[in-house]
């Protein structure tokens, strides 16, 4: 049984680890400062985990979580390409200098290995599809630059100081407990919600932007199979986390329309600074290094996200 620790564990992404974990019988600590992520998410799991409470900025109690662990998987962050626009020094803060934190912390705890939560917006716009790790990133956001230059952390703290890390870009993440209310949330949480409750959903541009759509089961197997993949074939390199298709925005809402009874049109607005047009992986690297397989497709990750987000919503009248 190993040990792990799960930044930004009340996140979407972290709190999914969590339970994954947990399920397998590993030990799980869990830091989280609440600042996006959400109690509600860990609710029936708190009592077998160790959670404290804590800021990825400070780097004593990143020391503190530290210690005893084997493994880190480093989820916190502020997850935002819109909010990293207006405030771009605090997107750097929590997505720089907490990261290099959390790789001080891990180096000087002698960790095992650090896997860390990437993205794929260090590809930027550039027209080449699919994208592929061997390209020259060309980011676009505040955002983008520091998850790159965090990304960049990562290779240098395996190349100076011996620390094992694996940086997986994520393509896209969905699936249940991803914030819909949030307006930096993920456009399918956000439409799912909208529209299963009768909200007409806004699609910024014309709708033919695409995305590589990649449910929640894709992105925890790809980072328990980073944790246990032979050194040689993954330390200190970096990972595309997807499926290696691409869905349009108009073909997702009416994806949408159908699983949830929605009988209105969408709005279009205009497109949004920072955000990209299309997105699609090569993810042939991370299925031989990593033995990465796509385990939950699109259209199931769709029905099974708008299935759970129908289980929370209130009766009418409740």
């Amino acid at each position: 049984m190993a040990k792990y620790l799960v930044t930004g564990a009340a996140g979407f992404i972290g709190s999914s680890l969590v339970r994954a974990l947990l399920e397998r019988g590993d030990e799980v600590r869990g830091v989280d400062n609440f600042s996006t992520g959400r109690r509600e998410n860990l609710t029936e799991v708190f009592g077998r985990m160790d959670f404290r409470e804590a800021d990825i900025l400070d780097l004593k109690a990143m020391q503190k979580a530290c210690a005893g662990v084997d493994y880190v998987l480093h989820q916190a962050a502020i997850p935002s390409v819109p909010k990293s626009v207006l405030d771009p020094r605090g997107s750097n803060r929590a997505n720089v200098d907490g990261t290099v934190n959390v790789l001080v912390a891990a180096r000087d705890a002698k960790v095992k290995r650090v896997v860390y939560a990437a993205s794929s917006s260090a590809y930027g716009d550039t027209p080449t599809l699919p994208k592929h790790e061997a390209m020259m990133p060309n980011p676009i956001s505040p955002y983008a630059v520091a998850k790159l230059a965090s990304e960049l952390y990562m290779v240098s703290f395996y190349r100076c100081y011996g620390l094992e890390t694996v940086s997986l870009r994520y393509f896209n993440i969905f699936g249940p407990r991803q914030d819909p209310s949030s307006p930096y949330s993920g456009v399918l949480a956000k439409f799912s919600l909208q529209m299963l409750v009768g909200e007409q959903p806004t699609i910024f541009g014309d709708g033919e932007t695409s995305r590589d759509f990649t449910y929640i089961d894709n992105a925890v197997s790809a980072n328990l199979l980073a944790c246990s993949a032979p050194g040689a074939e993954c330390a200190g390199r970096v990972f595309n986390c997807a499926t290696g298709r691409r869905i349009t925005l108009n073909e997702t809402f009416d994806a949408l329309k159908k699983l949830t009874g929605y009988k209105g049109a969408v709005k279009y607005g205009p497109e949004r600074s920072g955000d990209i047009k299309h997105s699609l992986a090569d993810i042939t690297q991370s299925q031989k290094h990593l033995g990465y397989k796509v385990l939950v497709d699109f259209e199931d990750g769709l029905r099974r996200t708008v299935e759970w987000y129908k289980s929370q919503r209130q009766p009418v009248g409740a």
